[in-house]
């Protein structure tokens, strides 16, 4: 296995007294003093701030890409990548051919076994219900196609249901029906209705699934992009904000805003000096999308209290930024295809760019295989030698790409490469060469080279490109 001694990457098994720093001597004073403790090689708890990789990274201030680099970046991102999706671009309308094969692109039989959280095994009945769900009767032969806008956050699903599939009998953290989540403000196309009229198939930016009726309000397109085109709009930069609590408006108030959300700006002239009881002067007032009673799309103004991690525009694209806007997730459970309240890997790594205006492709194969950044490929024939001198290109923010997984670089120590990432498991060579399985289950900060797969092959071994976002 690699790990870096001096500065110099060398091949052998970890050695959990050199790298994990786990077993420290106990403080003098117990009572005056915490141990830190950790099963995961080369960690100490000075690498768990931004300040300690902000003080390593000597260009962290620099731009990287300007406002209008970042356009370009965007137009090119959906010129090339098969997976995004701009909504004015679509057709008017789906013939049933067409649109029958978008819900077969989501929701469709896979060539292995579920099962219920219960331990039962789907039967081919039980996909046969899942497939009723689908509405197909009631698709006719042109399909018009409606827009909307998510007024709350919500899953996107890959069958128009809430119940949890799994692929193995005993539950996991990974439900395999959940497949991303939709934020307030998101734009979205709806092209179908479910056989209950509870879900429509919608297709956003970068995904296309089911999503709950009542998260989306349906409007006109041109409405919806004037909102999202605002010039001047407030970005959620932290993890999650609240809105104002207010006990008028219950969809204003106190709803949940994840990081990378976007939502327009009002003067003080539109808003005035009281807005539902309260002087606005200390908070950002901004533009909500709200769903009335018959399911359309209205707005509201709304009040974001200036004390929370907000900034009027995109944050400045640097280094240092990545750094702190990765480590605002520190800590954060592991949430598969944004299940949990939380976000996966491609989720975290997506939320931290759109805080700069970067859109990127949903899922990690997409985001990597696209052409969009600068980009080191490593072919199926490429050794290790030449997987681990590729780790010398790495700089801060660059992303890893292992087979389903993506890693965010955040520097060196001692020559050896650090990654923060959203991660399910833990696993690397144990002193007695056998295989330590742990847990994660988190954003985590690791050492690269130490990490194993499952199957206990590197994850360097297993890298199959790295971008740079710019």
């Amino acid at each position: 296995m690699i790990v870096s001694v001096n500065s110099v990457r060398v091949s052998s098994v970890v050695s959990l007294a050199l790298l994990a720093g786990c077993e420290r001597p106990a403080p003098e004073h117990a009572a005056d003093a915490l141990t830190f403790s950790s099963d995961v090689p080369g960690i100490e708890e000075r690498h768990l701030t931004p300040d300690f990789w902000l003080a390593r990274t000597p260009d962290r201030d620099e731009i990287v890409l300007s406002a209008g680099e970042i356009d370009a970046f965007n137009r090119r991102a959906f010129d090339v990548a098969d997976t995004m999706v701009r909504l004015d671009a679509l057709p008017e309308s789906l013939d049933r051919d067409e649109l029958v094969e978008r819900i077969r692109r989501i929701s469709k039989p896979p060539s292995y076994d579920r099962w219920y959280a219960n331990g039962t095994k789907l039967t081919d009945a039980d996909w046969a219900r899942f497939d009723a769900m689908l509405n197909l009767d009631g698709i006719e032969e042109r399909n018009p196609l409606r827009f909307g806008m998510v007024v709350e956050r919500s899953s996107m699903r890959t069958y128009p249901t809430d119940e949890p599939i799994y692929n193995t009998a005993i539950p996991t953290d990974i439900d395999r029906f959940q497949e991303n989540g939709l934020f307030p403000g998101d734009a979205v196309a709806v092209l179908h209705t479910s056989s209950d009229g509870n879900w429509l198939l919608v297709q956003s930016y970068n995904y296309l699934a089911w999503a709950p009726r009542d998260a989306i309000g349906i409007g006109d397109l041109d409405a919806i992009l004037e909102y999202r085109a605002s010039k001047r709009f407030l970005m959620v930069t932290g993890d999650k904000v609240l809105t104002t609590f207010n006990p008028e408006l219950t969809a204003t108030s106190e709803l949940q805003l994840d990081m990378g959300v976007r939502l327009p700006l009002l003067s003080a002239a539109e808003v005035g000096h009281a807005l539902r009881g309260q002087n606005p002067y200390t908070s950002h007032a901004v533009l909500i999308p709200v769903r009335d009673a018959g399911g359309s799309l209205a707005f509201e103004p709304a009040l974001v209290a200036r004390s929370q991690d907000v900034h009027v525009g995109y944050l400045p694209y640097t280094r240092g930024n990545v750094i702190r806007q990765s480590f605002k997730f520190l800590g954060e459970r592991y949430g598969w295809g944004h299940d949990y309240n939380a976000r996966d890997c491609t989720g975290f790594v997506s939320e931290i760019y759109k805080t700069f205006g970067i859109l990127l492709p949903r899922n990690s194969g997409d985001q990597r295989d696209s052409v969009i950044g600068e980009n080191l490929r490593f072919g199926e024939d490429a050794d290790h030698a030449a997987r681990i001198a590729g780790l010398d290109t790495l700089d801060v923010g660059d992303l890893v790409y292992i087979p389903g997984h993506v890693m965010l670089s955040l520097g060196e120590v001692d020559g050896e490469p650090y990654v923060i990432h959203d991660v399910n498991g833990l696993n690397y060579a144990s002193p007695d060469g056998g295989l330590y399985s742990g847990v994660l289950n988190t954003v985590a900060v690791t050492p690269l080279t130490p990490l194993k797969s499952d199957e206990g092959r590197l994850y360097v071994d297993l890298m199959m490109s790295i971008k740079d976002v710019r």
